[in-house]
């Protein structure tokens, strides 16, 4: 790995637990955030060259701290808040303190941290941004390039997000016991979106931006450090490690989309399924499974199948009932009819799905047209299948996914010539 690399991955580290050290001593969510940016800049800047310091987080925050005095000093008109933050923090260790000094000093508020980003007062897509930007490390410009949006978009997203913290006047500390559970799930939710935009992106040819599938699986691997006694922590990584070990067959040579029952399995990343089937097998008999454990049961269930015809569609299915139970919604639903059709058959699947149709937020959805045309087609009705493949082609968002029911209309419509 180049020494670049390595100092890009410590940085991206060590961005929470510098950001939370500062917002702890000196408050001020926003300008401390920019401040920790201008740090890690810095550090990208100069210790490629130079060499990483002994104690790097110790130096990104008294670096950051500077910065954060800076600014305020430039700013005449926030005279006030320069005075609060002076009295907050002695000269002394702002103008004299070693950069690499008292490796320990500090406490470590990235979990804290991570539950402020997600704080309820935010929209999903702003918890997001902020949680990529502030315990991410990433740059606006980065997450922008990952989302697809301006950058303008993604900078005023994020400042809105900030300016929503500073109003709530939400504190840098760990939600009391009776929110906890609540905050967490909203945690998990929020690296599950990021996760799942990253893997449903198949279009992407701009390798500069971080996979944001990749992100997630870090982000939640360093959260199950923090607390490996939670079960759902452990079945969320569980679940992304299992998913992402198909990437490497998830598109064919032109990028085009691979169906799971035509993908090459001897392309899967076998050790990420091997580390995923292993934190299921140490979770699941623990006690109550939650919707992120059984959705990633079912992933290991795919997963050990050597070959598409050796799936346990019963076992899958079973599961899917559990899932439909724990954490009703439409899309478990979908995906549970395609289980029922395996198991008894595509008559049984579409009788399923007439239930869905009549939701009206589910009717016109592609990925319902789709496996409704999935189902027509098993049953031979290839005339049907044809027409639900380009209606769902119309109503796909992402052109890899159109180009895909797309060949898949016009492949059952040769048939029939």
């Amino acid at each position: 790995m180049s020494v670049q690399r390595c100092v890009e991955d410590l940085l991206r580290e060590l961005a929470p637990q510098v950001l939370g050290a500062l917002v702890r001593r000196h408050g001020y969510f926003d300008a401390c955030e920019d401040a920790v940016q201008e740090a890690l800049l810095a550090a990208a800047l100069r210790w490629p060259a130079e060499g990483t310091p002994d104690n790097p987080r110790g130096w990104l925050v008294t670096v950051a701290s500077r910065k954060l005095v800076d600014h305020v000093r430039s700013e005449q008109a926030r005279r006030r808040r320069e005075d609060r933050i002076a009295l907050a923090t002695p000269q002394a260790e702002l103008l004299s303190h070693a950069a690499d000094a008292e490796p320990a000093a500090d406490r470590d508020d990235s979990l804290a941290l991570l539950f402020l980003c997600c704080h309820p007062a935010l929209s999903p897509s702003s918890r997001i941004a902020l949680t990529l930007r502030a315990v991410g490390g990433l740059t606006t410009t980065q997450i922008a390039a990952a989302f697809l949006v301006p950058e303008p978009t993604m900078a005023q997203r994020i400042s809105r997000a900030k300016q929503t913290i500073k109003s709530s006047a939400a504190p840098l500390s760990m939600p009391d016991a009776a929110d906890r559970t609540e905050r967490l799930q909203a945690v998990l939710h929020v690296l599950y979106l990021i996760f799942n935009e990253g893997y449903a992106t198949t279009d992407r040819s701009d390798l500069t931006a971080p996979a944001l599938s990749t992100e997630s699986i870090r982000l939640t691997r360093w959260l199950h450090r923090l607390l490996p006694d939670d079960r759902e922590t452990a079945g969320l990584l569980a679940l992304m490690l299992l998913t992402d070990a198909r990437r490497p067959a998830r598109t064919g040579p032109g990028g085009d989309l691979v169906p799971l029952a035509e993908q090459d399995r001897g392309r899967w990343d076998r050790q990420l399924i091997a580390e995923g089937i292993a934190l299921l097998t140490e979770t699941l008999p623990q006690g109550q499974v939650g919707p992120y454990q059984l959705q990633a049961a079912i992933a290991a269930v795919h997963d050990e199948a050597e070959h598409v015809e050796a799936t346990d569609w019963p076992q899958i299915l079973a599961l899917y009932g559990l899932l439909e139970q724990a954490a009703p919604n439409p899309i478990v639903t979908l995906n549970r009819a395609v289980a029922v059709a395996m198991v008894h058959g595509a008559a049984a699947g579409l009788e399923l799905l007439a239930a869905l149709e009549r939701d009206k937020k589910m009717a016109g959805h592609h990925r319902l047209l789709a496996t409704r045309a999935h189902l027509l087609e098993l049953l031979g009705d290839h005339t049907a299948a044809a027409e639900g493949y380009r209606d769902a082609a119309r109503r796909a968002a992402g052109a890899t996914e159109r180009r895909h029911l797309t060949a898949r209309a016009m492949r059952l419509t040769s048939v029939q010539n």
